[in-house]
């Protein structure tokens, strides 16, 4: 029986790489699989899912109205899948993250989905909001902070590297923008739960 699972972290815990080895497996074994990642971030290049130990794989992409249901169901007719893999599922949104349910329980294919739980200012994404509470499978990979410590939250960094607290939720960077920390960190450089 299919499932829905969401693996999530903060940035730089191996999410891409996971995601790229558990694809492999599948396709190791001669097993289809649909490899999707959001569209507005092409650093690596458009339509790909790409790890920083170097691995990569062409994806399709979703933008916000994007019927995940709809274009699974298309290629499981044209050529049974095997599993579906979703990279930076924090922005797929509510509707499509009830498209994921379908493509569990209608169409018997299970659905791997990896990102972060939240933003910069410790705010759940939408996607990951409603992964949390519908997946049948959690998984937490984990990471560390400067400390050592468990890192469970993200920071934005200026220009000069320094943390900042405002601004839009998503602004796609890697580790030139970004920085993941453990909550007393977190809590220290953003005066979060102060």
């Amino acid at each position: 029986m299919a499932q829905l699972y969401f693996y999530y972290s903060a940035m730089n815990a191996g999410k891409s790489t996971s995601l790229l080895q558990s694809a492999y497996n599948y396709k190791e074994r001669g097993m289809n699989v649909a490899l999707y990642t959001v569209a507005f971030d092409d650093r690596f290049g458009e339509g790909k899912i790409a790890s920083r130990i170097g691995l990569s794989s062409p994806a399709h992409l979703f933008g916000q109205h994007t019927n995940m249901f709809e274009e699974i169901k298309a290629l499981h007719e044209s050529s049974a899948l095997g599993c579906v893999f979703i990279d930076e599922a924090q922005f797929l949104n509510k509707a499509q993250v009830q498209q994921c349910l379908k493509i569990v329980d209608e169409l018997d294919v299970p659905v791997l989905a990896y990102g972060l739980r939240t933003d910069f200012q410790g705010e759940t994404f939408e996607g990951s909001l409603h992964l949390l509470a519908w997946a049948d499978k959690l998984s937490e990979l984990k990471t560390v902070c400067h400390c050592g410590r468990k890192a469970n939250f993200v920071a934005r960094l200026n220009a000069h590297g320094e943390v900042i607290k405002d601004g839009d939720q998503i602004e796609i960077g890697g580790n030139d923008k970004y920085v993941s920390l453990c909550r007393k960190h977190f809590c220290e450089k953003t005066g979060f739960n102060q």
